[in-house]
């Protein structure tokens, strides 16, 4: 068959693979067809389009089809190189010839500067990495492209090939002077070579990526009782850089999974381990796979040579010293001849090795770096030999990532972090693809959608990525159910438990009485989870689950899956290890046990809800006690219980506050009567009320700690850790009366909880506590996971916020539209900070709707976001019909000098505006004049902000006009512009007639260090 009718007849496989891969890739076989004139330019930008990928595939294949037969058999030429051998399964493809390769200096001396960066894109794109900011420097300073094309070009919306590709096309179309200096840049900073794989090697990296290929095949976390393809489920979680990586005190912004080693967000240059934290159940295992995956298939991360994936939980189960070769070879990948040639390899090319190791926090001992070990060949402790690497004491420069929970990551830890990334769950659309992708049928997919979006409650527990996967599974006891039954964690992880059971049951009956049918299995299962939390134990043995009483009818339910631990055991021949089904199953199995089992009394319970603040995420007990203590069955219920009290100190500390979470909903009246006989009905209401005096005694107490305002200053308070977990366990019981309790005596003007993980899920539990509230106060939820989802969720408290904040929380313009018909219903709010977040014009149609109808509202912050001149211009609109707005902030936008303009025009007859921030966007002379002109009539500004705005001298002669003419401005910031010593001179003239300016800011502009001597008697002027 000839590659065209190969492609007519396979079109629709094409077409699935083509648009089921990544952006990444598609780019990268565009890359090829532009470099071997299989597409011109108009083409290219046809294909390319914004839109599905699986659209662009179409176009793809209908380009190349029509160009005839050998232009079909160079396609197939370029997805055999670019796309993975196991991508391609079942297409029977010939071996087609690539294009001859002419000389590139040849070329390049014969052919135009933008025919040769077409020639050699694939390369030249890859040797763009790292060099993006360097390369527009250079173009910016040559002036062939503008401030804002290098800024458009950086947007953190692109990956670094992204990056490359538009900062190639920009260049093509600008000519071929503009195409020269690019490649002058290329041809002068050669990149590293990469040394060529001998066949030993070569034969070791096919079989680690084959072994890696099929462990990744298939998503590990939840596969219970079937097999997802990871292929058919991942969709790609929010992944945003630490804001302590960032600069200029700029947002953290979004990363993709393929550019985690990029040069971003870089904030030790000597450390090469790359940390992604993210709470239970966000994602982070799956992250790891997707890599590895993306690797094993040649998707990304190609500049690796070997990736070497680990397991924490299992790394504790390495019960003898382990050397590095032993570590590589005996437990990820075993080659099958000459092992020291590849190890040598190994050892001399690090940067072409990549270490992962999933969930950190789950080692027993805590990080340390008391004991150094160099040697690649000397065993020692599995743990020690992780955290030298770590450390770079071995196999320094190699690129290593890492995932943990943000409570594991110590000081000592984080100086060896080149950067940490924050895993943040699913963004709206994520949970919509998801469910799609859960659900083949688009009417039962659409249908799921519309009941989750109805529940706010619940869309916003699909907000991680676990949960919204329960809901998927468990769609038709949700909607069963109906709407309002389901609203917390609690419930969610009944429907699963509730799911299980009725699938193996196969009966009719309801959950109640499955579950008293099955109240041994719910007790073997609930006794081996608690024992492994206070143990921190998470893959037990056959003699375990035996001795804990669990049968293989238990295990058949799902909530066991196998686990290929690295025990020394393992080798003993029918011994299989099992783990819950996810550290959030057990931890729901062991609240279970503690709110079900008679023998688990009060004190288990003050234990779990006032266990030691100090202890940190890794378990320390030693050996001898979990011998001594763990699985111990024959004991009364007195032992027990204070054995559970005594190992609930010692447990890991984010397991517990997650155990007594599902605690608290198990407790509460919804679910109180589950499994019920009276006398433990009974037993369980005195429960009850032990939690809800714990939750309401421990913030009654934290509020107490609150010190006193200083004078002149509002109170404020900036709670602990705790406090979130308190509020979540109180959303759990669903007590309205625990709600009004536990914040009776929070007197503060101000509550902050900045940097708090707050998420769509900790939003719905805030506001379901804090609209109980009898004052009014600001609420300060800065650098949060915020986002749209938990706008919606935050809703139900808004009337009771005089001021929100929500700096840098990933919210767009979808979020503000329902955040900004709330605000016009509450009488309270006045101020509204949105900086650093993703808003855009569209969103300036509503602030201008609030400006316009609400007349007590007081300040608007919108800095450093993506507004324009059109957006400036709308919101101009409201101003004009508002007069008690004092404080407004733009900076860090891009309105230039139309949207100053607008605005100009709309405060020449404003009674109220006090102070206004343009910094940094570009106003220029346009701007200048106009707002110069504005200060001649408006009577209340006092405070003008234009730093960093392009102003020359010129501009300074109509602002010397303006502060003539004015008698309210107080401060005038023109800081970081380029006026000279003629500008300034313009001002200085000004003042003489002007006595109610207090300073001038003047520093960064173009004045020396002479002239600002001779202009200090001026001392309103501040250089």
């Amino acid at each position: 068959m000839n590659a065209d009718q190969l492609l007519k007849a396979r079109r629709h496989q094409f077409i699935t693979i083509l648009g089921r891969g990544s952006v990444e890739v598609f780019e990268s076989i565009l890359d090829r067809l532009l470099a071997w004139d299989l597409l011109n330019w108009e083409e290219y930008e046809y294909v390319k389009s914004p839109g599905l990928l699986s659209r662009s595939s179409r176009y793809l294949l209908d380009v190349i089809v029509c160009k005839g037969t050998r232009a079909c058999e160079l396609f197939v030429v370029v997805l055999r190189d670019v796309l993975h051998s196991s991508q391609l399964t079942g297409l029977i493809l010939g071996n087609y010839k690539p294009p001859e390769e002419t000389d590139k200096s040849s070329a390049s001396r014969s052919s135009l500067a933008s025919q040769t960066l077409q020639k050699h894109r694939p390369d030249i794109v890859r040797k763009l990495h790292g060099h993006i900011a360097a390369v527009l420097e250079l173009l910016h300073r040559h002036g062939h492209f503008s401030k804002y094309e290098c800024e458009e070009v950086q947007l953190p919306i692109y990956t670094p090939s992204q990056q490359a590709r538009k900062l190639l096309d920009l260049s093509k179309a600008k000519g071929d002077d503009t195409a020269q200096v690019l490649l002058d840049y290329v041809e002068s900073e050669p990149g590293p070579v990469k040394p060529i794989l001998g066949n030993i090697c070569l034969k070791y990296q096919e079989k680690l990526s084959s072994t890696l290929a099929a462990q990744s095949r298939f998503l590990t976390n939840y596969a219970g009782t079937e097999n997802m393809c990871l292929e058919d489920i991942y969709v790609d979680c929010i992944l945003e850089i630490s804001n302590t990586a960032a600069e200029n005190d700029c947002l953290s912004f979004l990363v993709g999974l393929e550019n985690i080693f990029g040069s971003d967000g870089v904030s030790n240059k000597d450390a090469d381990t790359v940390l992604i934290t993210g709470e239970a159940g966000s994602g982070k295992s799956t992250s790891l796979q997707k890599i590895q995956q993306l690797w094993a298939t040649k998707q990304a991360f190609q500049d690796i040579t070997f990736v070497f994936a680990f397991s924490c939980r299992r790394l504790n189960f390495i019960d003898k010293p382990v050397s590095l070769k032993m570590l590589l070879f005996e437990h990820c990948c075993w080659p099958d001849d000459h092992q020291d040639e590849v190890f040598r390899y190994i050892l001399d090319h690090p940067e072409e090795i990549m270490f992962m190791f999933d969930g950190f926090d789950e080692f027993k001992l805590q990080f340390t770096d008391e004991e150094k070990h160099c040697s690649p060949t000397k065993p020692i402790t599995a743990l020690n030999l992780i955290f030298n690497l770590l450390q770079g004491n071995l196999m320094k420069n190699t690129k290593k990532v890492m995932t943990s929970r943000p409570n594991a990551v110590t000081a000592n830890l984080r100086k060896y972090l080149q950067k940490e990334i924050t895993l943040k769950g699913f963004s709206r659309e994520g949970i919509e693809m998801f469910i799609r992708k859960c659900h083949s049928n688009s009417s039962s997919a659409e249908h799921i959608l519309h009941f989750v979006e109805a529940n706010s409650a619940l869309h916003g527990l699909c907000h991680v990525p676990f949960f919204c996967w329960i809901v998927s599974k468990c769609h038709e006891q949700l909607m069963q159910n109906g709407s309002d039954f389901t609203h917390t964690m609690t419930d969610v992880y009944l429907l699963i438990l509730e799911h299980f059971l009725l699938h193996f049951t196969q009966s009719c009956q309801g959950i109640n009485e499955v579950l008293l049918s099955r109240v041994a299995t719910v007790h073997h299962l609930g006794k081996l989870a608690l024992d492994g939390l206070t143990s921190c134990c998470y893959i037990f043995s056959a003699a375990q689950l035996q001795e804990a009483e669990v049968s293989e009818e238990d295990i058949s339910l799902g909530f066991l899956v196998h686990s290929h631990s690295f025990s020394h055991a393992c080798s003993v021949v029918n011994n299989r290890n099992y783990e819950f089904l996810h550290i959030t199953v057990q931890c729901f199995f062991a609240a279970l046990y503690i709110t079900l089992n008679d023998n688990v009394g009060q004190s288990t319970l003050y234990s779990l809800f006032k266990h030691n603040q100090e202890n940190t995420s890794p378990c320390m007990m030693s050996a001898a006690c979990l011998k001594g203590w763990l699985f111990d069955c024959d004991q009364s219920g007195e032992q027990h219980e204070r054995r559970s009290e005594v190992m609930l100190q010692e447990a890991e500390r984010s397991n517990l506050q997650i155990t007594a979470s599902f605690v608290s909903g198990l407790l509460s009246g919804r679910h109180r009567n589950l499994m019920g006989k009276n006398f433990l009905i009974q037993q369980r209401c005195k429960k009850y009320k032990l939690v809800k005096k714990c939750l309401a005694k421990s913030i009654q107490k934290h509020f107490l700690s609150i010190p006193p305002a200083v004078g002149g200053e509002k109170k404020s308070m900036h709670a602990l850790p705790e406090f979130v977990w308190w509020i979540k366990c109180i959303y759990e019981m669903q007590d309205n009366n625990l709600a009004k309790q536990a914040v009776s005596k929070l007197d503060v003007d101000h509550l902050k909880l900045t940097y708090c993980g707050i998420g769509p899920v900790e939003c719905t539990a805030l506001a379901y506590v804090l609209k109980h509230l009898k004052n009014p106060m600001g609420l300060q939820l800065d650098y949060n996971s915020v986002g749209d989802l938990g706008i919606e969720q935050l809703l139900p408290c808004l009337d009771i916020c005089q001021s929100i904040y929500l700096r840098g929380n990933n919210i767009s313009d979808q979020g503000i539209s329902k955040l900004v018909d709330r605000a016009l219903d509450s009488c309270n709010l006045q101020k509204i900070a949105l900086f650093h977040n993703n808003l855009t014009d569209a969103c300036t149609p509503y602030f201008a709707k609030l400006l316009k109808h609400k007349d007590n509202f007081l300040a608007l912050r919108l800095g450093n976001n993506h507004l324009t001149a059109a957006g400036a211009e709308v919101l101009a609109e409201g101003l004009k019909q508002n007069n008690s707005i004092q404080y407004l902030g733009l900076w860090g936008n891009k309105i230039g000098g139309a949207g100053a303009c607008a605005l100009a025009a709309a405060l020449e007859n404003n009674t109220s505006m006090l102070w206004l921030s343009l910094v940094g966007n570009n106003v220029g002379s346009q701007g200048a004049k106009a707002l110069a002109l504005m200060l001649k009539k408006n009577t209340i500004l006092e405070e003008l902000c234009l730093q960093e705005n392009n102003l020359v001298d010129e501009d300074m002669l109509h602002f010397a006009e303006g502060l003539q003419n004015n008698s309210s401005l107080k401060v005038l910031k023109l800081a970081q512009n380029r006026i000279s010593r003629k500008g300034v001179e313009f001002i200085v003239k000004a003042l003489k007639h002007n006595v109610t300016i207090a300073s001038i800011w003047l520093g960064g502009n173009h004045v020396t260090a002479e002239e600002i001597e001779e202009m200090t008697a001026e001392r309103r002027l501040t250089f």
